[in-house]
């Protein structure tokens, strides 16, 4: 997905999100290329949405999700981690 930002705190603004990608119903993981306070408290209210910085990626996240989201900028990040 590309990457996106938030102006301000809105959990509808997520639920808008997951349900134009057909998520909505699964348990999901956001990775983004670095840490963004108002998606994190946008999303902390949906029990089935779990978002992190692609720096602490780690198996058990992406193996605990249905469906993974990740940001255009994150892959970077995770390339440059496994280079």
């Amino acid at each position: 997905m590309e990457d996106f930002a938030i102006e301000a705190p809105r959990t509808k603004t997520i639920v808008a999100m997951m349900n134009g990608l057909k998520v909505s119903d699964k348990k999901i993981l956001v990775v983004l290329p670095e840490s963004n306070r108002n998606i994190l408290l946008s999303a902390r209210n949906l029990q089935n949405v779990k978002v992190i910085p692609a720096a602490n990626l780690n198996t058990y996240d992406v193996m605990n999700a249905s469906s993974v989201l990740i940001a255009e900028g994150a892959v970077n990040v995770i390339n440059e981690m496994l280079a």
